[in-house]
């Protein structure tokens, strides 16, 4: 099938490049000359494992390619997907829909013939019949449908998402787009992964109700984590323990500095405002969101207490700063909380992420970016371990505590354990929920 994908972004372009993958002949859409002359060079503006071998294979191939035309690569489409931002729109929590219903009106100027044209893109429920109603009055004589296919792509592994994924959620009006939509994801029913067709109301609903339930189970586990510190129980324990339930599983229970990212911040935000502009308030939602801000204050105040009260003239190395390992995306990371606190109150902050640097020196004004973690932690005051990048996960304590000033380490990932910490020579470790 000739397939349109409308914005080069995380979404975009990883659907983009696995369409292609499946067989399909793909065109990748945006405006910006820059990044499209990138891909054109072989280059991926985003960092996700495995995806510029996969983009390379497909545009040899002839089956992937890249333009900032629009209206050539809908031309002649059997499908157009927008997979264009959604930010959340400053001051009042809603997703800014901008970017989308542009994108619907220029999709309504290039149609050519019968297309569906389907959202990607995270949009709150009633999105696609505002499409639908934007595109018939841009272009009365359209021969088109909408559908809505969010996605479920985790950063960092969106590759094996997208490839085998746990479901395929498609919303529509009719068999007619039904049938478009099962014929693009035809590689997928064969081998018989599972594919929810359902109205379009529902499948936006879907994704929000996903991604909040989700945010919920991390902030639900966080929370129990500050309990377990004042009545003396180890929330790893406790999360092994309520995971073999299989009615709650183990996936999302690990205790940390909140969740961030580019979809949980965002997506719990605008379902929280759905449901007051529908006079029904999502109050667990709403608490999720509170709650987690409040866990990377916390988070600060572990800091604080290893250094006995004040960050001032203190040399503190942070490991990871990215919102989760194996991304550089640092949107609504708890490093952005934590870091500039750290700053403020008078330290020196060294910081150490593989992937972070090139979006963090924009947003860690005042740090001084470093390769090597042994090099950040000499003559160090504090460790801090805030992202669970693979490269951490086995540090030689022991040389690492030799190098340091004074060493203590905080660990807001429960990499490690205050035994093998003390055995290695830190004078003080700090866990959460332990």
């Amino acid at each position: 099938m000739r397939i349109a994908m409308i914005g080069t972004g995380y979404v975009g372009l990883v659907s983009g490049i696995c369409f292609s993958d499946f067989g399909h002949d793909v065109i990748c859409v945006d405006k910006d000359a820059s990044k499209i002359g990138r891909l054109n060079a072989g280059e991926v503006p985003i960092y996700e494992p495995g995806l510029d071998a996969l983009m390379a294979k497909n545009v040899a191939a002839g089956r992937l390619s890249f333009t900032t035309d629009l209206a050539a690569a809908v031309d002649g489409a059997e499908a157009v997907f927008i997979a264009v931002g959604t930010p959340t729109r400053r001051g009042d929590g809603h997703a800014d829909l901008t970017y989308v219903m542009a994108a619907a009106e220029e999709i309504a100027q290039a149609l050519t013939g019968y297309t569906v044209v389907v959202t990607k893109s995270t949009v709150p429920v009633g999105t696609n019949r505002q499409v639908k109603q934007a595109i018939a009055k841009t272009n009365p004589q359209a021969e088109f449908d909408v559908a809505s296919n969010p996605e479920f792509l985790r950063e960092g592994a969106a590759i094996e998402d997208f490839m085998k994924p746990d479901r395929v959620v498609v919303g529509v009006q009719n068999a007619r787009a039904a049938e478009v939509m099962a014929e693009i994801y035809r590689p997928l029913y064969l081998r018989d992964f599972p594919i929810l067709t359902t109205d379009l109301e529902s499948a936006e609903m879907i994704k929000y109700a996903a991604n909040a339930f989700l945010a919920t189970k991390i902030t639900f586990i966080n929370e129990v984590a500050g309990l377990c510190e004042r009545v003396g129980a180890d929330v790893k324990e406790v999360a092994r323990g309520i995971g073999l339930d299989g009615r709650i599983g183990n996936k999302f229970l690990h205790a940390g500095p909140g969740y961030g990212g580019s979809c949980f911040p965002k997506d719990t935000a605008a379902l929280a405002r759905i449901g007051q502009d529908h006079a029904f308030p999502m109050r667990i939602t709403e608490t999720v969101i509170r709650v987690n801000d409040e866990v990377k204050s916390r988070m600060v105040e572990k800091i604080r207490d290893a250094l006995d009260g004040s960050f001032n003239g203190k040399t503190i190395a942070v490991l990871g700063v990215t919102f989760k390992p194996n991304t550089d995306d640092m949107r609504e990371a708890p490093s952005l909380t934590i870091v500039p606190t750290l700053i403020g109150g008078g330290a020196r902050v060294r910081v150490v992420d593989p992937q972070g640097q090139a979006e963090g020196e924009a947003l860690l004004p005042g740090v001084k970016w470093m390769d090597d973690p042994y090099q950040a932690a000499r003559k160090a005051d504090l460790v801090v371990l805030l992202t669970e990048w693979n490269e951490f996960r086995a540090l030689d304590l022991k040389q690492m505590a030799r190098k340091m000033e004074t060493p203590r380490m905080v660990d807001l990932r429960n990499i490690y354990s205050e035994k093998a910490a003390r055995k290695a020579g830190f004078e003080c470790y700090i866990g959460v929920g332990r």
